[in-house]
């Protein structure tokens, strides 16, 4: 299997590929998601089209600066009811999304994107649909104060694999792409690649 170069930052992405022992390098885009995003939605487009279009750019930006190595780009958003829900930047923004959610059914949706050279060769979406269970104002604040920042800020405000869990009745779908990366698929592309 070949190694590849991740073009993220994210701590959770880089632990999934090393515990399925896909080697990797990381080297982050730097991509301004937020400018892209805006552009997007004055277009109308999903969410789903959205994150497809945010794991292409970051693999492709990346690619570019190494020529013959692969580079995995990844994006996920939570879709609700159609309207695309982004990262909080604090800690009022978190509150907001999750009263938003709450007592809701979402999708959270991954896209992935392996580049060479420049020039998407794979990608792959993959969604999950959660249901939060309906909550008081004073549970969803209690709930904030026990995660950390770096955590609130990583994650589309909830963190399955912990204390996030707790908040859904029920989660439909693979807890890798909950966690921002379906790497099962990623695998199976690499273990074919020649």
């Amino acid at each position: 299997m070949p190694k590849i170069i991740l073009a993220s930052k994210s701590k959770v992405r880089k632990k999934i590929l090393d515990k399925y022992n896909i080697l990797n390098e990381v080297k982050p885009s730097n991509v301004d998601e937020d400018v892209v995003k805006l552009s997007l939605l004055k277009e109308k487009v999903s969410p789903e089209i959205i994150s497809r279009n945010l794991a292409e750019l970051k693999a492709n930006k990346v690619s570019q600066s190494f020529n013959d190595n692969l580079v995995l780009g990844a994006d996920s958003v939570i879709d609700l009811e159609g309207e695309l829900i982004s990262k909080p930047n604090n800690r009022n923004e978190a509150l907001e999304i999750l009263k938003k959610l709450n007592g809701k059914k979402h999708y959270l949706i991954s896209s992935v994107c392996i580049s060479k050279n420049g020039f998407m060769v794979w990608n792959y979406t993959d969604k999950a649909l959660l249901t939060m269970k309906k909550m008081k104002d004073d549970e969803l604040i209690k709930y904030l104060e026990k995660i950390p920042d770096e955590v609130l800020y990583a994650y589309n405000v909830y963190q399955i694999e912990g204390e996030g869990r707790k908040l859904f009745s029920s989660i439909d779908g693979n807890e890798n792409t909950i966690m921002g990366l379906p790497v099962e698929k990623i695998k199976k592309y690499l273990n074919n690649y020649k």
